[in-house]
C-alpha cells in the first residue's frame, strides 16, 4: 500500500502543470488541418488521433495548460469554419491512470526518444475525402495523373468517409487536389478537402502512411523466385553442330546445278 502510495505520488508530480487537450470533428482532413493549427498556434504536442466510427475523430494535446487552452481555442475555431466541428475538451491536471489508459505516455515517450519514421519529409500534404470508396480510389488516380505528386495513404473513419492522401511541392499539391475534387464529385460525393503547405515533423508523424514510404523506398521488384521460374521455362538446349543432319549440306551443294539448269547449260 505504502508503494502504491509513492507512486500515484511521483505520477501526480511529473503530470503537475500539464493538461490534455481534446477537438473533435466529422471528418478526417478537418481533424488534420484543425491538430496542424493547434500545433502552430501554442507549444503543445500531437499525441494523436481517435477514430470511434461514424466519421468522428478527436485529435489529441499535451503540454501546459495554458498552451493547451489556447491551442484547443484556435482549433476549435479552425474546426467551426470547417463546418465539421463536434466538441472539445481542456483537463487541466489528468489523473495519472487516465494517462496510463490513453495512449499518451508511450507516445510522448517517442517524442522524447525522438522515435520517428523516415517519411516523406518537407512536402506539403493534400487531402480528399469522399463518401464511398470508388470516388477516393478515383480522387486518387486524377491527382496522381495531374500532377507530379505521390499517394502517401489513405484512410477509413467509417460513415462511406475514406481520405486519400497525397504528398507533394506545394503548386503540385493543389493542382492534384482540384482534380482529385472534381473527379470526385463526378464518380460520388465529395466531403471534404485540406491542403497543409508545410507540415510540422510532429504532424507528419500521426498522419497514416503506406509501408512502402516507410524509412527508405526500395524500387518496386518482382520476387526472385518468379523471376527463377520464367528464366528455367525460357531456356532452349542447342543441339551439337557436328550432329547435324546432312541433308542441310547436301542442298547447299545442289544450289549450283540448279542454277545452271535454269541457264540452259545441261
Amino acid at each position: 500500500m505504502h508503494s502504491y502510495n509513492q507512486s500515484s505520488s511521483r505520477s501526480r508530480e511529473k503530470t503537475k502543470g500539464t493538461a490534455l487537450g481534446l477537438v473533435s470533428t466529422q471528418s478526417f482532413p478537418a481533424i488534420v488541418g484543425t491538430a496542424d493549427m493547434m500545433l502552430k498556434s501554442a507549444g503543445v504536442h500531437l499525441i494523436g488521433y481517435e477514430k470511434i466510427g461514424g466519421g468522428h475523430c478527436t485529435a489529441v494535446i499535451r503540454g501546459g495548460v495554458a498552451d493547451v487552452r489556447l491551442a484547443v481555442e484556435a482549433g476549435e475555431q479552425t474546426a467551426k469554419q470547417f463546418g465539421q466541428f463536434i466538441s472539445s475538451l481542456v483537463i487541466p491536471r489528468p489523473y495519472p491512470n487516465l494517462n496510463i489508459v490513453l495512449p499518451i505516455t508511450s507516445r510522448l515517450s517517442e517524442i522524447a526518444d525522438g522515435s520517428t519514421y523516415n517519411r516523406l519529409s518537407n512536402q506539403a500534404v493534400g487531402l480528399v475525402e469522399t463518401i464511398g470508396f470508388p470516388a477516393m480510389v478515383g480522387a486518387a488516380d486524377a491527382m496522381l495523373k495531374s500532377a507530379d505528386v505521390q499517394l502517401a495513404a489513405y484512410e477509413k473513419i467509417g460513415s462511406g468517409l475514406c481520405t486519400a492522401i497525397i504528398r507533394g511541392s506545394v503548386a503540385n499539391v493543389a493542382v492534384a487536389v482540384e482534380a482529385g475534387m472534381y473527379e470526385a464529385e463526378r464518380i460520388g460525393e465529395l466531403n471534404a478537402v485540406m491542403v497543409i503547405p508545410r507540415p510540422l515533423d510532429e504532424l507528419e508523424q500521426t498522419l497514416p502512411v503506406a509501408s512502402c514510404w516507410i524509412e527508405e523506398r526500395q524500387p518496386v521488384r518482382l520476387p526472385i523466385n518468379i523471376k527463377e521460374q520464367v528464366g528455367e521455362a525460357e531456356l532452349i538446349e542447342l543441339p551439337e553442330l557436328n550432329k547435324l543432319p546432312e541433308k542441310v549440306v547436301e542442298e547447299i551443294s545442289i544450289l549450283p546445278e540448279v542454277e545452271r539448269l535454269e541457264m540452259g547449260d545441261w
